[in-house]
C-alpha cells in the first residue's frame, strides 16, 4: 500500500501560494492528483482556465473564489467543484493564511489571460 508520508511530500512555491503535492505520478498515482495549497492572506492567484475539474476543500480560512466571474465565498469545511474550462480566480481577503485540499486528474493545465500555458507539476 503506497503510503506517502508528510516528509516526503514535494512543495512548490508559486503566484505567492505554497502547493504540497501528495498523490501524483512520481508518488505512484495513476489517474489522480491531491495537493494541500496554502494561500496567504492578501494574497490574490491570477485568473485562469483550467482543462480538467477540480474539486477544493476549505480546511481552514477563508477564499473568494470566482468561477466564470461569479464570485462566491468559501469557508472551512466548504467544497467548490470547479468543471473543466472553468475560468478560476482565488483571493484570501482574510488576515490569516487559507488551507485547501486539491483533487484532480492526471494531467491538468492551466491558461493565464495572456494565453500562457502551464501544466504544474502538482497536478501531472
Amino acid at each position: 500500500m503506497p503510503v506517502v508520508r508528510s516528509s516526503e511530500a514535494v512543495v512548490h512555491e508559486v503566484h505567492g501560494a505554497r502547493f504540497v503535492s501528495y498523490a501524483a505520478p512520481h508518488t505512484g498515482s495513476k489517474e489522480l492528483c491531491a495537493w494541500r495549497v496554502e494561500i496567504p492572506a492578501g494574497a490574490t492567484a491570477p485568473a485562469h482556465t483550467v482543462s480538467r475539474e477540480e474539486v477544493f476543500h476549505l480546511l481552514d480560512g477563508e477564499l473568494l473564489i470566482t468561477l466564470d466571474g461569479r464570485t462566491e465565498r468559501a469557508v472551512a469545511g466548504d467544497a467548490v467543484v470547479v468543471n473543466p474550462g472553468t475560468t478560476l480566480g482565488i483571493e484570501n481577503p482574510a488576515g490569516r493564511t487559507a488551507v485547501s485540499w486539491v483533487t484532480t486528474s492526471t494531467g491538468l493545465e492551466a491558461e493565464l489571460a495572456d494565453g500562457t500555458r502551464l501544466a504544474p507539476p502538482w497536478a501531472n
